[in-house]
């Protein structure tokens, strides 16, 4: 009888160490792509990488507004080369395959044959972490991509043809990066294809005007080209090797027999074309594509092994690793193998290297954290602690360089994007929950200037209002302004985000024995309270008289409040939601959250069925945008944990789909892993609604979807004891919580501490049928 429990014992673990090893099996890039944002669907990517090769159906179309979808969208039927730049604010160095006549304008949707894009068919192509394929039905070319962190590779599989050609068009528009200033391609007599794109993005514009994105590239192909040349649109010149300008493009042509491959490796570089020549030799110098794919995959398998989950229902699985996917896929490399990295200025600069003559840690683009502590940072703190230190690294060298934190940054150049800045909460939240190996000093003293600076702040810096902020204790409303909205037309929202990030600072100042400054900040984080309106009890602007603005529709966005309105934002107080309720009084909190549910459960917790970033900004509830994110799991502290564990699988299951239009709501904006890494974070049911800001945080406790989840803490940081949630009983039906009891011992409130999510163990949940809210 042993001898069969022990097999069987076994046999189970070696299952689980089969899963861990195919996880990206459950992986499903084309998920939500439809109207999707330019960095979301780069499937040739590494995680947390520079290069990301991957197919562009508009992505030469521009992006007039800097947010606009753009790049591959699922619906299309038709690609047109393959970039391998995808950030917030960056994409370009475009490559495409093709055979028959040389044609140099990619040409548009309605009529692929008007250029040099291909139809293909969904049947003919796979997408997965760290690889992407596809026949391309015009040519019958086989295209595959794949990367290493700063190296993208492409394998084209031609037909037999004397006519192949490969197009390496770089000084044109792509995806989010605005304008081509300037541009050049030199075909080398080796071989080599190397050049750069000097960009103009929107956001880069507006918020630090005149500023710039280059990116530099240096590629190597498997085999001699017949003929070359260069192009400008459909102007080509057979025979030369260099050309420069907007529009700057080349061509290698190719004899080819029937199936016969070609391989591209690409060094890429923000810096220039001596370390993408690096980069590449470093990373990729005797990787073939098949060794660099199998690598790729390897550590996505590892990135994503890091949380194991196990159920029965695949969808759930799909969704949970296709959101730890984007969570990993975003916020991508920006320095190079040596440490160089580009500067605010235009310049470059050196990370410290150590005794291997390492850089000792890494540089990253960003989209704004706005709302990233209710997704990101949280899973970056328990699984992927190395990644958050290098980000908090990564945003000191910007101070450091430029004077003031930025929100956004793309090639370390301003975007802030929504004009606020909650980096200060990011770096606090780190300091918490003990990932200190950054200088604490120097990030506290940024952090401190981000929330009280205001003199000769930068535009890109964001909070331009902190100055009224800190002379009426709460942001006045002003319904017209100069410059961007940002100044002056987001008062009640700016002061609902200043109080959380004041309040998130104060803690750390109490922890680094910094009295004065906590008194300060802490005062200042109250400041929601300026704002709340007893009558309405809602978030309701103020005017610089103290008065509360007349003709308020609480139902309408964009007058004092961004992306969002009052029955929105007035939950929007994370660091005291006690006192929030206490005001509402709450049983009326209760009712009136419940039915904010119980409302949007019929727009699909959104915008309902339409495809726009934007369609539930006006909703009582938009799960589709950051502002609403914690808002679920807020009935854990108003003593109804049992509608926060029904909501929140509510929103898990109707949302959130498995499908290329119905992904993350429809056409909602995943911003570089938010949506997806609360997805992750929920389904396993552990969320902190106030971020990790606390000086000894914890999470509060929710309805897993799984069976059972093993986390893997890292072992440099925590102990690296895997912390294991078990459900018992759990299905369908049995959505709410009947006990929970952690290693053994009952727990009576639905909140477990961080510190002992990360010294691992085991969180045990009895699930039933039965709405239960004591315990």
């Amino acid at each position: 009888m042993l001898f069969c429990t022990a097999i069987f014992i076994s046999s189970i673990q070696i299952l689980r160490a089969q899963e861990k090893q195919s996880l990206i099996q459950y992986v499903d890039p084309n998920i939500g792509t439809a109207h999707c944002r330019w960095f979301h669907y780069t499937p040739g990517a590494s995680p947390f990488g520079m290069a990301k090769p991957a197919p562009s159906t508009n992505g030469s179309y521009g992006n007039m507004h800097g947010w606009d979808a753009t790049g591959y969208d699922f619906r299309h039927t038709s690609i047109e080369g393959f970039p391998n730049f995808h950030e917030f604010q960056v994409g370009g160095v475009v490559f495409a395959p093709i055979t028959g006549p040389l044609q140099t304008t990619p040409g548009k949707l309605e009529n692929p044959d008007n250029g040099y894009r291909s139809r293909f068919d969904k049947k003919d192509e796979v997408a997965t972490a760290g690889y992407y394929s596809v026949l391309l039905k015009d040519y019958n070319i086989k295209a595959e991509l794949t990367s290493t962190k700063r190296v993208a590779y492409h394998r084209y599989t031609f037909p037999a043809s004397n006519e192949s050609h490969i197009l390496f068009d770089i000084g044109n528009v792509q995806g989010e990066s605005g304008p081509v200033k300037d541009a050049k391609v030199t075909i080398l007599p080796d071989g080599r294809i190397e050049g750069y794109v000097i960009t103009l993005p929107v956001y880069v514009q507006k918020y630090q005007a005149g500023a710039e994105v280059t990116i530099y590239f240096s590629a190597v192909l498997d085999k001699k080209p017949t003929a070359y040349g260069v192009f400008r649109g459909n102007e080509i010149t057979k025979g030369k090797t260099e050309i420069s300008g907007k529009g700057a493009g080349a061509y290698l042509s190719f004899s080819t027999k029937q199936n016969e491959a070609i391989t591209i490796k690409a060094g890429l570089s923000y810096t220039s074309i001596e370390n993408a020549r690096l980069n590449l030799k470093e990373e990729a110098a005797g990787l073939t594509f098949d060794k660099a794919k199998q690598k790729a995959q390897a550590e996505w398998n590892e990135y994503l092994g890091r949380i194991v989950v196990e159920t029965p229902v695949r969808e759930n699985k799909v969704k949970f690793y296709t959101g730890l996917y984007h969570a990993l896929l975003g916020r991508g490399l920006a320095s190079d193998v040596n440490g160089a990295y580009p500067k605010n200025d235009g310049g470059v600069g050196q990370i410290p290297l150590g005794k291997n003559n390492k850089p000792l840690y890494n540089h990253y683009n960003t989209d704004a954290v706005w709302g990233a502590y209710w997704n990101l940072t949280q899973l970056w703190s328990v699984v992927y602690p190395e990644y958050y230190s290098d980000f908090i690294k990564s945003q000191l060298l910007v101070y450091k360089d430029a004077g003031w934190l930025g929100d956004g940054i793309a090639n370390s150049k301003y975007v802030s994007g929504v004009g606020t800045n909650m980096v200060s909460i990011i770096m606090a939240s780190a300091y918490n929950v003990g990932i200190r190996d950054f200088d604490v000093n120097l990030a506290y003293e940024a952090s401190l200037k981000n929330e009280i600076g205001w003199q000769n702040r930068p535009n890109g810096a964001g909070k331009l209002d902190v100055d009224r902020f800190l002379k009426y204790g709460y942001v006045n409303h002003l319904d017209k302004g100069k410059g961007g909205g940002e100044l002056w037309q987001f008062s009640a929202s700016h002061t609902l985000e200043y109080a959380f990030s004041t309040y998130a600072v104060a803690q750390w100042a109490k922890a680094l024995g910094k009295e004065n400054d906590y008194n300060q900040l802490n005062g200042l984080s109250n400041a929601w309270q300026q704002i709340f309106d007893p009558q309405l009890k809602l978030m309701h602007p103020k005017d610089a008289e103290g008065k509360f603005i007349s003709n308020f529709d609480p139902s309408k966005p964009w007058r004092g409040f961004q992306e969002g309105n009052a029955y929105q934002y007035t939950y929007f107080v994370p660091h005291d939601p006690v006192t929030l309720i206490a005001k509402v009084g709450k049983d009326e909190f209760n009712k009136r959250l419940d039915s904010t549910f119980i409302i949007s459960d019929k727009q699909y917790f959104g915008g309902g069925d339409n495809i726009d970033a934007f369609a539930g900004i006006e909703s009582v509830y938009n799960h589709g945008n950051q502002p609403n994110l914690h808002i679920s799991w807020m009935f854990n502290f108003s003593d109804k944990p049992s509608l926060t564990q029904k909501w929140v699988r509510a929103i898990c299951d109707k949302f959130y789909g498995t499908e290329g239009i119905h992904g993350y709501g429809f056409g909602q904006d995943e911003d570089q892993g938010q949506l997806g890494s609360w997805y992750v974070m929920s389904s396993i049911g552990l969320f902190d609604i106030k971020g990790l800001t606390e000086p000894q945080p914890s999470f509060g406790i929710g309805s897993p979807l799984f069976d059972r989840i093993t986390i893997q803490p890292s072992k440099k940081y925590y102990s690296g004891k895997k912390f294991v949630i078990e459900t018992k009983n759990n299905n369908k039906d049995n959505i709410y919580v009947q006990s929970f009891s952690l290693d053994g011992k009952d727990l009576h409130t639905p909140f477990i501490k961080y510190a002992d999510v990360v010294k691992g163990g085991k969180l045990v949940l009895t699930m039933g049928a039965e709405a239960k809210n004591s315990y």
